[in-house]
């Protein structure tokens, strides 16, 4: 039987199978053409709340923990390559909140008064849908079931947190084996 993994596929497009394969060890493409994913929508207080470990001193829904979440899904951002928006529920950004950097590739967005970040993250999916692959990480199951029925891709908190630590990881790995050639570079050239 083959299976096909959801971010396998897209780390199949934009890594090889090799790294594909990491994620997901039964996985074999079976299609000859493949779409990466357009960008990563988080809904950042179900992934916060999944993610015990993460700022673990510190409060759910404080500015430190959601700036720990962000920092750590920059370094996944840069590592997979894949755009990433990370929704917050609130009337806009809480009062004393300091400004976080938002860019393009890395969006931090507050969902306005009267609105969830559900109901943003449903509105966003839907219109990126229709342009490519989109991945929604929720542990909501009604905005799982939405994302599905309009061709998005849900991914649980516990799954996306294993992905982004096998990619912070192969990251690392892939660091120190670049410095350990280099300074082996370094070494042979002063002969």
């Amino acid at each position: 039987m083959t299976r096909v993994g959801i971010c396998s596929l897209t780390l199949a497009a934009t890594f090889g199978d090799a790294v594909a394969k990491h994620f997901d060890p039964g996985w074999r493409c079976r299609h000859s053409a493949r779409v990466p994913i357009l960008r990563i929508l988080v809904d950042g207080y179900s992934l916060l709340h999944a993610w015990p470990r993460l700022a673990s001193h510190a409060e759910r829904h404080t500015a430190e923990a959601r700036d720990a979440l962000v920092h750590v899904l920059t370094q996944y951002r840069d590592s997979v390559g894949t755009p990433v928006t990370v929704f917050f529920d609130g009337g806009g950004a809480p009062p004393g909140t300091p400004k976080t950097p938002s860019d393009p590739e890395m969006e931090i967005i507050y969902s306005p008064s009267g609105k969830t970040a559900d109901d943003l993250i449903e509105r966003v999916a839907y219109k990126l849908a229709q342009l490519g692959e989109v991945l929604v990480v929720t542990d909501d199951h009604a905005e799982r079931d939405m994302i599905t029925s309009f061709g998005g891709m849900p991914r649980g908190c516990e799954e996306f947190i294993l992905d982004v630590n096998a990619a912070l990881q192969d990251l690392t790995d892939a660091v120190k084996l670049h410095n350990r050639r280099e300074k082996s570079r370094y070494h042979k050239s002063d002969f």
